[in-house]
C-alpha cells in the first residue's frame, strides 16, 4: 500500500497530536504515513522516522477556504491532495480546515465520474450497535432532490464496504415518518427513493422518512439529508453528548461517596464512553470524489488520527472508490 499523506499542520491540537497519531498508526498498526507540513515545526513533534514533506505555506481554521486553496499553493493540505491525485499517496487524512479539504480534493482530485456533489459521510455512533452513517454532514448547504438519491447511493455503498453490510437500510431524515411530511425538498426526494431503480447498484434498501430520534438507534443504517440539517444535527448530538457526560461526571464525584461508588462502575461505563467518543471513528470521509479522504474532527487527538488512518487503510484496501464508482453508475435520476 502506498503511504497515506496526513495533513500535519491541521487541526486544533497539530501538529503535536496530528504526529503523534501518525506514528503510533505506522508503528503499532503498520501503516505507511508521509507529514505534509513546515519541516521545522513537525521535526520538533517529533516524526519518529516517518518522512516529512516540506510545504511553506498552511490554511489556518479561520481562513477562507476557496481563497486559501488557490493562493497558498504550498499549503500542507492542497499537498496532500496532489499527492492522492498523482498516485503516490493511497489516501489523505486531515484535521484542519473542513472547507479546505474539502475544496483541496475537489480541486486537485476530482469528482468520480457522474457525482454531482461530494458529500460528507459521517459515522453517528449507536451503543450496542453498529453507528448510523449521516450525510450530508456540511458539504452542500442547499440541495436538490436528485442529489439526494445519490448520496443515499453512495452512502449504501460506504455502509457496505465498511460496516459489511449486505443490504444497508435508507431513511431520510424529516420530521415525520409518513411520506407527505417535510419541506417540497424532502418530498421530492421521497418519491424518488421509493422507486427501487436507485438502489440496483449501491444494494441499499429505502425505508421511509426516519425523524431526529432515530439517527442514534439500529433502525436504520443510513440517513440522507442535506448538508445544512446534517450539520445541525451532528452538532447538536455532539453537544447533547458532551453535556450528559460532563453532567454525570459532576454529580459522579460530588462527595465522596459517590466518587467511590463512581470507581466501582468505572469500570461498566467505560466502554459507553468510548462508543460516544467521536475520536474512537477517525473521522468523516468524504464520498464523491476520486480518492480515499478523511476529514477529521478539528479537535482530534492523537488517538483519532490513529483511527482516521486505520480507517483509510481499510478504505483502501477494500476499493471503497471503486465502489462507490459502481454505485453512482447506475442510470437511476437525473442529479440535475
Amino acid at each position: 500500500m502506498k503511504p497515506v499523506a496526513v495533513d500535519a499542520m491541521g487541526g486544533d491540537k497539530g501538529p503535536a497530536e496530528i504526529v503523534s497519531g501518525a506514528r503510533q498508526a505506522a508503528e503499532k498498526l503498520g501503516v505507511p504515513v508521509w507529514l505534509f507540513g513546515r519541516p521545522d515545526v513537525v521535526d520538533a513533534a517529533g516524526p519518529g522516522g516517518l518522512e516529512v514533506v516540506a510545504c511553506s505555506e498552511v490554511i489556518e481554521m479561520h481562513d477562507d477556504p476557496g481563497v486559501s486553496v488557490r493562493r497558498k499553493k504550498d499549503a500542507s493540505v492542497l499537498r496532500a491532495a496532489e499527492a492522492v491525485r498523482d498516485g503516490t499517496a493511497s489516501a489523505m487524512v486531515s484535521a484542519g480546515n473542513t472547507g479546505a479539504a474539502m475544496a483541496s480534493a475537489l480541486l486537485r482530485i476530482g469528482r468520480i465520474r457522474g457525482v454531482h456533489r461530494p458529500a460528507i459521510a459521517t459515522p453517528i455512533p449507536v451503543p450496542g450497535s453498529r453507528p448510523t452513517v449521516l450525510l450530508d454532514a456540511g458539504a452542500n448547504t442547499e440541495c436538490q432532490a436528485g442529489w439526494l438519491v445519490q448520496f443515499a447511493q453512495m452512502g449504501a455503498a460506504y455502509a457496505r464496504t465498511r460496516y459489511g453490510l449486505a443490504q444497508p437500510r435508507v431513511g431520510l431524515l424529516s420530521v415525520g415518518e409518513e411520506a407527505t411530511k417535510g419541506t417540497n425538498l424532502v418530498k421530492d426526494a421521497h418519491a424518488l427513493l421509493a422507486d427501487p431503480s436507485w438502489n440496483v447498484a449501491s444494494g441499499g434498501t429505502f425505508v421511509g422518512n426516519v425523524e431526529g430520534r432515530d439517527v442514534m438507534t439500529d433502525e436504520v443504517d443510513v440517513v440522507v439529508t442535506d448538508g445544512f440539517t446534517g450539520n445541525v444535527v451532528l452538532k447538536t448530538l455532539e453537544g447533547g453528548m458532551h453535556f450528559v457526560e460532563r453532567a454525570l461526571l459532576e454529580a459522579m464525584t460530588a462527595t465522596e461517596e459517590l466518587r467511590a461508588a463512581f470507581e466501582v462502575l468505572w469500570p461498566a461505563v467505560l466502554p459507553l464512553v468510548t462508543a460516544l467518543d467521536p475520536d474512537s471513528y477517525g473521522g468523516a470521509m468524504l464520498l464523491g470524489v476520486d480518492g480515499v479522504c478523511i476529514i477529521s474532527h478539528g479537535s482530534s487527538t492523537a488517538n483519532a488520527i490513529v483511527n482516521a488512518l486505520d480507517v483509510a487503510r481499510e478504505m483502501v484496501t477494500a476499493d471503497l472508490v471503486g465502489a462507490l464508482r459502481t454505485a453512482v453508475s447506475a442510470p437511476a435520476v437525473d442529479p440535475t
